[in-house]
């Protein structure tokens, strides 16, 4: 794209149908995946005072918001238990152990307290174009279930769950 031509290369949009969720310590959550979200990104600006304005620098460490995960619960509640049984190690609520247990493992495996999650974004061409990698994430929340017989169609149920991480990086595939 030149100065005085300034139309793009690529003119197809980004679609938000096109992406593939993949975490390894859920492996039935990424089939039923509805939806998810690129966090927002942000950094503090401390402010220096004069007699006049307050005169904004840019900080030096970055904010990364909360990862929302959106999804479909199988029959069986697999995926759903093993959102369920991840964040119950963190909060042990019956015995120190429960905790223990995920932190022996060992953390490059994937399966410990942490795990990688990575969302690939397809292009217009159902091919991999780029991959965010969500480092370290850990569950901080999972929704209820909600069981309705009042609705005349069947609305599958689906759950929520947010996640933390240490940071994300994007790349080009």
């Amino acid at each position: 794209m030149s100065a005085i031509d300034n139309t793009p290369e690529n003119k197809n949009f980004l679609s938000p149908l096109n992406f593939r969720f993949q975490i390894k310590k859920a492996p039935h959550v990424n089939f039923f995946v509805q939806k998810v979200n690129i966090p927002e990104i942000a950094i503090r600006t401390p402010e220096t005072m004069n007699p006049f304005t307050r005169i904004p620098y840019p900080g030096d460490h970055l904010e990364y918001g909360i990862f929302n995960v959106s999804f479909k619960v199988d029959e069986d509640l697999q995926n759903y238990l093993e959102l369920h049984q991840w964040l119950r190690a963190f909060g042990k609520p019956e015995e120190f152990q429960e905790y223990k247990n995920l932190a022996d493992i060992a953390s490059w495996t994937g399966d410990g307290l942490y795990s990688d999650i990575s969302l690939i974004i397809l292009a217009s061409t159902k091919m991999p174009n780029y991959e965010i990698v969500y480092t370290d994430a850990f569950p901080i929340a999972l929704s209820g279930l909600n069981f309705n017989t009042v609705d005349s169609d069947v609305r599958y149920v689906e759950a929520s769950a947010t996640f933390r991480y240490t940071y994300y990086t994007i790349s080009k595939i």
